[in-house]
């Protein structure tokens, strides 16, 4: 694993987990849900909000890429 490559991991991993921990509070806080389904509801919507990052190597050299839901086409990260 390259150093972009463990650095988008860690990205998508923090954006993830910061969606979740929100949503876990605000749908336990403002929906009827009980138990199990509050934290996969949570999955779910962070999981599908959450930004895509990804390490490719190109002709000039390895870049990191990030696609997001909110954003048009893919930028380019470094």
């Amino acid at each position: 694993m390259t150093k972009l490559q463990l650095r988008g991991f860690l990205l998508q991993l923090f954006c993830f987990g910061i969606l979740f921990i929100g949503f876990r509070f605000l749908i336990g806080k403002y929906t009827n849900l009980t138990g199990i389904w509050i934290s996969l509801t949570a999955f779910v919507v962070g999981t599908l909000l959450s930004p895509q990052f990804q390490a490719v190597k190109t002709n000039d050299g390895e870049k990191l890429f990030m696609k997001w839901i909110f954003m048009k086409g893919v930028k380019v990260i470094k």
